[in-house]
């Protein structure tokens, strides 16, 4: 997945503004190390070094780290798979906001890479895309492709559900403490081409094997399928549902 930097933070920006619960949640304390993982531009791991903490960020993209460097010259970012990172130092807390879902590869690899960055006792607070997010999205994605004779396109993303999600953290030697799913629908206020843009930005890498003449066109109809379930008066939502949890390492 390619992320252009800019774009995330200036249209996009609600992803961040949507992880202060999280942050409290997190309830970081000063002294303490927290890993950021998947910390895109670094605006979150910002707040919790406001808070006192130590913060490492990673993130798999080489974009994003030179762009939360760029903004938070004093903190410490490096660029890292998320399946297979390794730290020098245990952590007190491992810390994610919206980016557990593009880890799909091999998610229980993430959760044990999380796991082996952890003393005793530290926790994993998170939230991610839970069972049943951007359904309509997604959906209207799909119909689109199908419809202008195109190879169904496989969707980069994993949305667990709980249940789901609950037994891989205990598997791994996680106690859970808090696990939440719930609908988030988020106006996208800077979209004007409402669900194309929102595809633009999250889906991108569809779009590499559509040939040019064909991205508009599709993308046009991605509108019109999605717009009964997503486009009101007041503009466009993206039908999000998130997953959020805090556990333990054993």
């Amino acid at each position: 997945m390619r992320w252009n930097a800019r774009a995330y933070d200036s249209s996009f920006g609600y992803v961040s503004a949507q992880g202060a619960p999280l942050v409290e949640l997190l309830d970081p304390q000063p002294g303490e190390r927290v890993l950021d993982l998947g910390c895109g531009t670094g605006v979150l791991s910002g707040e919790i070094a406001l808070r006192g903490a130590y913060v490492l960020g990673i993130d798999g993209s080489q974009a994003m780290i030179e762009t939360a460097i760029a903004q938070f010259p004093r903190l410490d970012f490096t660029v890292g798979d998320g399946h297979d990172f390794t730290v020098a130092q245990p952590f007190d807390a491992v810390f994610s906001n919206a980016a557990l879902h593009w880890m799909s590869r091999d998610p229980d690899a993430v959760i044990d890479s999380v796991r082996d960055a952890l003393r005793p006792g530290g926790r994993f607070v998170a939230e991610l895309g839970g069972a049943g997010n951007c359904a309509a999205l997604t959906s209207a994605m799909l119909t689109a492709w199908r419809e202008h004779g195109l190879r169904e396109p496989e969707l980069p993303w994993f949305f667990p559900s709980p249940a789901e999600y609950a037994v891989r953290l205990e598997r791994a030697g996680f106690t859970l403490r808090i696990l939440e799913h719930f609908d988030r629908p988020t106006p996208l206020d800077e979209c004007p081409n409402g669900a194309a843009d929102w595809v633009r930005m999250f889906a991108g890498s569809l779009l590499d094997g559509v040939p040019p003449a064909t991205v508009e066109p599709l993308l046009r109809r991605v509108n019109e399928l999605a717009a009964p379930a997503l486009r009101n008066d007041s503009g466009w939502m993206a039908d999000y549902v998130r997953l959020r949890f805090a556990a333990v390492r054993h």
